[in-house]
């Protein structure tokens, strides 16, 4: 047990750092873009289907639980973390090398004039209102997913629990609003480029 809580302690150390590095590649991919040389712009269509994967495989894994299949929950959780790195891979990429996409930008020109602000009407306020709470959890939330992942790999089984009944809906909620975020946006991806 105590080499469980040694590996614990080292991991929850790993967690923080790669915490850091996220939040910071996501500050920077804002305000620095790259040229690879290549179009990305097929990403947002990978990375939320990874996402939409993601929440697939958390249904079922707290399915798998509730019926006391903790070897299944546990491949299937392992998965929804592979899954999850996936899509913050293709996330990052994307956003360092592909100009931000506007709700409602009917042009492609990247401004959002009154004309397009009318005609995309209320539905702006509702996707704005989903994005932030999207953003803002899934900032938050990306720690613990990792800590709640740690304490089940130390066999931590209460401390997982207890993390787990709070974490699984938050991680569930950016999971399913990644793909919905998407389909709104979609119809404005590729105009004007």
């Amino acid at each position: 047990m105590e080499a469980n809580l040694k590996l614990a302690k080292k991991l929850n150390i790993a967690a923080w750092v790669i915490t850091a590095v996220v939040l910071v590649l996501v500050v920077l991919m804002r305000r620095v873009k790259l040229d690879f040389g290549i179009d990305f712009s097929f990403l947002p269509g990978v990375y939320s289907t990874l996402n939409a994967i993601t929440a697939v495989l958390l249904i079922i894994a707290f399915i798998q639980i509730k019926k006391k299949n903790i070897d299944l929950h546990r491949k299937l959780m392992f998965a929804a973390i592979i899954t999850s790195v996936l899509f913050l891979l293709g996330y990052v990429l994307y956003h360092f090398t592909t100009a931000e996409t506007l709700f409602g930008d009917l042009n492609g020109d990247r401004v959002l004039d009154e004309v397009e602000r009318v005609a995309v009407g209320g539905m702006r306020t509702v996707y704005l209102i989903l994005l932030a709470s999207h953003v803002i959890l899934a900032a938050v939330i990306f720690p613990f997913i990792l800590f709640t992942f740690i304490r089940a790999f130390t066999n931590q089984v209460e401390r997982h629990k207890k993390m787990a009944r709070w974490v699984f809906p938050l991680w569930l909620y950016v999971a399913l609003t990644g793909p919905i975020l998407y389909l709104m946006l979609l119809p404005y991806y590729g105009i004007g480029g």
